[in-house]
Protein backbone atom coordinates (compact mmCIF):
# COMPACT_ATOMS: atom_id res chain seq x y z
CA UNK A 1 0.00 0.00 0.00
CA UNK A 2 2.82 2.46 0.59
CA UNK A 3 4.19 2.05 -3.22
CA UNK A 4 1.18 2.56 -4.18
CA UNK A 5 0.46 6.05 -2.10
CA UNK A 6 4.14 7.00 -3.31
CA UNK A 7 3.31 6.22 -7.04
CA UNK A 8 -0.18 8.43 -6.75
CA UNK A 9 1.61 10.90 -4.94
CA UNK A 10 4.79 11.11 -8.00
CA UNK A 11 1.92 11.18 -10.79
CA UNK A 12 0.38 13.95 -9.15
CA UNK A 13 3.32 15.74 -8.90
CA UNK A 14 4.01 14.98 -12.40
CA UNK A 15 0.85 16.20 -13.36
CA UNK A 16 0.74 19.61 -11.58
CA UNK A 17 4.32 20.45 -12.81
CA UNK A 18 3.03 19.42 -16.45
CA UNK A 19 0.13 21.69 -16.74
CA UNK A 20 2.16 24.30 -15.36
CA UNK A 21 3.57 23.47 -18.43
CA UNK A 22 0.79 23.74 -20.61
CA UNK A 23 0.27 27.35 -19.05
CA UNK A 24 3.38 28.44 -20.87
CA UNK A 25 3.73 29.90 -24.36
CA UNK A 26 4.63 26.80 -25.86
CA UNK A 27 3.12 24.74 -28.32
CA UNK A 28 1.59 21.59 -27.26
CA UNK A 29 4.13 19.73 -29.50
CA UNK A 30 6.97 21.80 -27.74
CA UNK A 31 5.79 20.93 -24.77
CA UNK A 32 5.74 17.53 -25.52
CA UNK A 33 8.66 17.39 -27.18
CA UNK A 34 10.59 19.10 -24.12
CA UNK A 35 9.33 16.40 -21.74
CA UNK A 36 10.15 13.64 -23.73
CA UNK A 37 13.53 14.53 -24.20
CA UNK A 38 13.83 15.06 -20.35
CA UNK A 39 12.68 11.51 -20.25
CA UNK A 40 14.86 10.33 -22.74
CA UNK A 41 17.94 11.96 -20.96
CA UNK A 42 17.01 11.19 -17.27
CA UNK A 43 16.75 7.04 -18.55
CA UNK A 44 20.05 7.35 -19.94
CA UNK A 45 23.12 6.30 -17.28
CA UNK A 46 24.27 9.92 -16.74
CA UNK A 47 25.90 9.49 -13.75
CA UNK A 48 23.97 12.66 -12.24
CA UNK A 49 25.02 14.69 -15.24
CA UNK A 50 20.85 14.59 -16.66
CA UNK A 51 20.33 17.93 -14.88
CA UNK A 52 23.25 19.47 -16.18
CA UNK A 53 22.53 18.17 -19.59
CA UNK A 54 19.13 20.07 -19.02
CA UNK A 55 20.27 23.24 -17.63
CA UNK A 56 22.62 23.29 -20.74
CA UNK A 57 19.69 22.71 -22.88
CA UNK A 58 16.93 25.24 -21.55
CA UNK A 59 19.78 27.66 -21.88
CA UNK A 60 20.55 27.00 -26.08
CA UNK A 61 16.87 26.22 -27.36
CA UNK A 62 13.89 28.90 -26.04
CA UNK A 63 11.38 26.70 -27.42
CA UNK A 64 11.52 23.94 -24.85
CA UNK A 65 9.38 24.12 -21.87
CA UNK A 66 11.90 24.45 -18.81
CA UNK A 67 9.04 23.04 -16.83
CA UNK A 68 8.08 20.05 -19.17
CA UNK A 69 12.25 19.25 -19.46
CA UNK A 70 12.55 19.48 -15.49
CA UNK A 71 9.21 17.59 -14.41
CA UNK A 72 10.42 14.36 -16.56
CA UNK A 73 12.93 14.10 -13.56
CA UNK A 74 10.02 12.49 -11.17
CA UNK A 75 8.79 9.97 -13.31
CA UNK A 76 12.36 8.63 -13.53
CA UNK A 77 13.37 9.42 -10.08
CA UNK A 78 16.57 7.17 -8.49
CA UNK A 79 14.03 4.67 -6.76
CA UNK A 80 12.81 3.71 -10.39
CA UNK A 81 16.47 3.69 -12.11
CA UNK A 82 17.57 0.98 -10.59
CA UNK A 83 15.10 -1.41 -12.31
CA UNK A 84 15.69 0.70 -15.42
CA UNK A 85 18.95 -0.20 -15.08
CA UNK A 86 18.33 -3.54 -14.67
CA UNK A 87 16.06 -4.33 -17.10
CA UNK A 88 18.65 -2.03 -19.38
CA UNK A 89 21.37 -4.70 -18.75
CA UNK A 90 19.17 -7.98 -19.65
CA UNK A 91 17.77 -6.20 -22.61
CA UNK A 92 21.58 -5.78 -23.66
CA UNK A 93 22.17 -9.13 -22.85
CA UNK A 94 19.35 -10.40 -25.14
CA UNK A 95 20.38 -7.94 -28.18
CA UNK A 96 24.16 -8.82 -27.84
CA UNK A 97 24.25 -12.01 -26.55
CA UNK A 98 26.04 -13.48 -23.62
CA UNK A 99 29.17 -12.43 -21.87
CA UNK A 100 32.71 -14.09 -23.94
CA UNK A 101 33.08 -17.09 -21.58
CA UNK A 102 36.92 -15.52 -21.84
CA UNK A 103 35.87 -12.34 -19.69
CA UNK A 104 33.41 -14.12 -17.10
CA UNK A 105 34.52 -14.19 -13.98
CA UNK A 106 37.64 -11.29 -14.74
CA UNK A 107 37.90 -8.21 -13.52
CA UNK A 108 39.65 -6.65 -16.35
CA UNK A 109 38.58 -3.51 -18.28
CA UNK A 110 37.59 -5.67 -21.30
CA UNK A 111 35.64 -7.49 -19.00
CA UNK A 112 33.65 -4.60 -17.96
CA UNK A 113 33.66 -2.98 -20.91
CA UNK A 114 31.65 -6.38 -22.19
CA UNK A 115 29.09 -5.08 -19.16
CA UNK A 116 28.82 -1.67 -19.75
CA UNK A 117 28.10 -2.14 -23.28
CA UNK A 118 25.38 -4.26 -22.79
CA UNK A 119 23.87 -1.90 -20.03
CA UNK A 120 24.59 1.19 -22.66
CA UNK A 121 22.70 -0.47 -25.78
CA UNK A 122 19.63 -1.77 -23.44
CA UNK A 123 19.40 1.76 -21.82
CA UNK A 124 19.44 3.53 -25.57
CA UNK A 125 16.19 1.15 -26.75
CA UNK A 126 14.57 1.46 -23.23
CA UNK A 127 15.07 5.48 -23.48
CA UNK A 128 14.12 5.53 -27.24
CA UNK A 129 10.69 3.73 -26.21
CA UNK A 130 10.08 5.87 -22.77
CA UNK A 131 10.74 8.56 -25.01
CA UNK A 132 8.33 8.07 -27.63
CA UNK A 133 5.36 6.77 -24.75
CA UNK A 134 6.13 10.23 -22.94
CA UNK A 135 5.70 12.42 -26.09
CA UNK A 136 1.90 10.57 -27.21
CA UNK A 137 0.99 10.57 -23.35
CA UNK A 138 2.37 14.42 -22.82
CA UNK A 139 0.78 15.43 -26.10
CA UNK A 140 -2.59 13.94 -25.24
CA UNK A 141 -2.48 15.71 -22.10
CA UNK A 142 -1.41 19.20 -23.30
CA UNK A 143 -4.29 19.09 -25.97
CA UNK A 144 -6.84 17.71 -23.05
CA UNK A 145 -6.51 20.58 -20.43
CA UNK A 146 -6.19 23.44 -23.51
CA UNK A 147 -9.64 21.97 -24.42
CA UNK A 148 -10.53 22.16 -20.80
CA UNK A 149 -9.31 25.65 -19.93
CA UNK A 150 -10.87 26.88 -23.06
CA UNK A 151 -14.51 25.44 -22.53
CA UNK A 152 -14.07 26.78 -19.12
CA UNK A 153 -13.00 30.53 -20.75
CA UNK A 154 -16.03 30.02 -22.63
CA UNK A 155 -18.57 29.94 -19.92
CA UNK A 156 -20.70 32.59 -18.61
CA UNK A 157 -19.57 34.49 -15.32
CA UNK A 158 -22.78 32.77 -13.49
CA UNK A 159 -22.46 29.46 -14.27
CA UNK A 160 -20.00 27.40 -12.10
CA UNK A 161 -18.11 23.93 -13.45
CA UNK A 162 -18.95 20.60 -12.54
Amino acid sequence: MMIRGRAVDASDRVRSRLEAAFIEDHSPREVAFSFSLGVFITALPTLGLGVAVFLVLAYLFKQLSKIALFASVIVLNPAVKWGVYGTSYWLGRRLLGPIPPEAVGTFTPIAGSHHLLRLWVGNLVLAVVFAVIAYVIALRLVHAFRRREAALESLPFDVEPK
